[in-house]
């Protein structure tokens, strides 16, 4: 399989395989797994929060794209 990236996901590779140290083929296939699992909570009508400090109280709520 061939995908083509847009520069700014080409970008979020990159800075994911540097930040985790997988291989791009594992991060791509992590992230598919990822975005399958929000697309399903969202379709359900659930939310997906997300902390963005250990020791934050905030929450922020996630639906991009």
């Amino acid at each position: 399989m061939t995908v083509n990236l847009a520069p700014r996901a080409s970008r979020a590779l990159e800075n994911a395989v540097k930040l985790t140290g997988d291989s791009k083929t594992d991060t791509i296939n992590r992230a598919l797994q990822v975005y399958a699992y929000l697309e399903e909570v969202w379709d359900n009508q659930g939310e997906v929060l997300i902390r963005s400090k250990p020791d934050s109280t905030e929450l922020i709520a996630l639906k991009f794209f």
